[in-house]
């Protein structure tokens, strides 16, 4: 064990004996980033990386999988999504950063001053919380207690939190509660992003986010998905909707281009991210000319 550091930066061996609380939390974010940088361990193998006992590694992956952090099966520890389990909000917000930033931003464009709009509590539209501020007034509702914290603050912005029961492992209001409140609410947009396309169809993991997330659906006036590259092709349980059922779907330029000729055959509107960034850019400087 002694060549894990805990916060403090101090080996265990030179914690004091009454830090073993430290120690514990000091392996338990080791073991998180373990698994999150690797996507998936056998446990075996993480009682051997830190020098720790089958009780004990059972033991702390028992309270990281309560906060939502990781997924445990028959011998693996997970923090990747599978068909059947979404990954945590903290691993989601490692990956496809620049990807997610990029969509977030060509989503700027259907934002307009004045407007009510759903924001659902995926990582990617939680990118585009930089760049509300320049399209005030708008009233923002969403179920992402993240996305609560993040707007709070911003002036003229009129902040709606949906409640109901909340997942520790999206960090989300979901369920039957929050159903009913946005069931009485109409918004003119709804920005979402999904785990999984396939065969033009979007899915996820969890019936009760699909039914949250159907919610918002059906009370706004327009419905723009953002999704990156790695969505298409994943597997997921639950179908949420037809690609063709969206106003708006916005992918990063590392789509495969079979996926965007074959959705514009369909008649859906895609937008690719970077290059209606581009076409902004080149339209701001016509302007200046």
């Amino acid at each position: 064990m002694t060549d894990m550091k805990p916060p403090s930066g101090l080996t265990p061996a030179q914690l004091p004996s009454d830090s073993r609380h430290a120690r514990q939390l000091a392996r338990r974010q080791l073991i998180t980033e373990a698994v999150m940088a690797e996507g998936s361990m056998r446990i075996e193998d993480l009682t051997e990386r830190f020098g720790i006992s089958l009780m004990t590694a059972h033991r702390d992956l028992d309270e990281l999988v309560s906060r939502g952090l990781l997924r445990k099966a028959r011998g693996i520890v997970s923090a990747a999504p599978t068909s059947l389990i979404e990954a945590s909000d903290v691993y989601r917000f490692s990956r496809q950063s620049a990807e997610k930033k990029a969509i977030a931003s060509a989503a700027m464009q259907f934002v307009e001053p004045g407007q009510a709009i759903f924001f659902d509590d995926s990582t990617t539209v939680l990118q585009m919380v930089a760049h509300l501020s320049a399209k005030v007034p708008l009233t923002a509702i969403t179920n992402s207690l993240i996305l609560m914290n993040e707007l709070n603050g911003i002036r003229d912005l009129t902040l709606l939190g949906l409640g109901g029961q909340l997942h520790n492992w999206c960090n989300a209001f979901m369920g039957r509660m929050t159903i009913n409140e946005i069931k009485r609410l109409r918004a003119d947009t709804l920005f979402l992003s999904m785990p999984a396309i396939t065969e033009d169809m979007v899915f996820h993991q969890s019936p009760d986010m699909v039914e949250t997330k159907r919610a918002m659906f059906e009370s706004a006036s327009k419905r723009i998905l953002l999704a990156d590259h790695t969505k298409f092709g994943r597997r997921a349980l639950h179908a949420f909707a037809d690609l063709t059922e969206f106003d708006v779907v916005i992918v990063d330029q590392l789509t495969d281009a079979a996926h965007i000729a074959r959705m514009r055959a369909k008649g859906i509107n895609v937008v690719i991210a970077d290059e209606a960034m581009q076409r902004v850019a080149a339209g701001a400087e016509l302007e200046l000319l």
